[in-house]
């Protein structure tokens, strides 16, 4: 296999991404599929650097242009840097939030004028187009309750969670959208099931694709 596969995770704040990436990965780990688990914003050196920047909220002063744009640096540079040498040489790569986030976060929430956010995007990803895109779709009010849940005592809500719930409901419909407009991409999981029903519907989802698409990568092994 001279090329891997591209996984990204989708959706709104509370929605189990992280949960269900380390899921998926831990299952195909177990069938000896080469697999690296990487996020935005971060990911890499430089894109860990801005990742700070934009989740205290430290960028919104200046807009959501400025947040879109730093987004696109921090996204260049992990694109660059991590997601395409690893699907190049074979890996299969799972994305927590990619491109899509920026659609909807900057660009239809945020705003933003479509044709910037058209050209940024084209600019940051450069062509690495995810393969596959899980879109986990949540009621906003219930996602937003697992978010307050899972932080630490005394922690506050971070950039984007603490937004009012008619936001997060707009965020929600626009990821819907985008699923409905490109269905070969993507895929709308249910995420307001329990962890190990969602975790089994990915599972059979991605495999489902990985078996029509591509052989299993198998990990080189010594000879005994």
């Amino acid at each position: 296999m001279t090329s891997g596969f591209f996984i990204t995770f989708e959706g709104g704040e509370g929605a189990g991404k992280s949960t269900q990436i380390e899921r998926l990965a831990r299952r195909m780990r177990a069938k000896k599929y080469e697999v690296l688990v990487t996020r935005e914003p971060g990911g890499s050196p430089g894109a860990e650097a801005v990742r700070h920047v934009l989740l205290s909220g430290a960028a919104e002063p200046f807009g959501p242009k400025m947040e879109a744009i730093l987004f696109a640096a921090a996204r260049s540079d992990h694109v660059e840097q991590v997601i395409r040498p690893a699907v190049e040489s074979g890996s299969i790569v799972l994305c927590d939030r990619f491109m899509d986030s920026s659609r909807v976060y900057q660009g239809i929430t945020g705003g933003l004028d479509p044709d910037f956010m058209e050209a940024l995007e084209a600019v940051a990803i450069n062509g690495m187009v995810p393969d596959m895109t899980l879109i986990f779709d949540i009621d906003p009010a219930e996602g937003l309750k697992r978010a307050a849940a899972r932080r630490g005592a005394g922690d506050s809500a971070d950039r984007f969670e603490k937004e009012t719930l008619a936001v997060h409901q707009r965020r929600r419909e626009a990821f819907l959208a985008i699923a409905e407009a490109e269905p070969d991409r993507c895929i709308v999981i249910d995420a307001s099931a329990d962890p190990e029903t969602v975790e089994n519907v990915v599972t059979a989802a991605v495999f489902a694709v990985l078996e029509r698409r591509m052989p299993v990568q198998r990990k080189q092994t010594a000879p005994a």
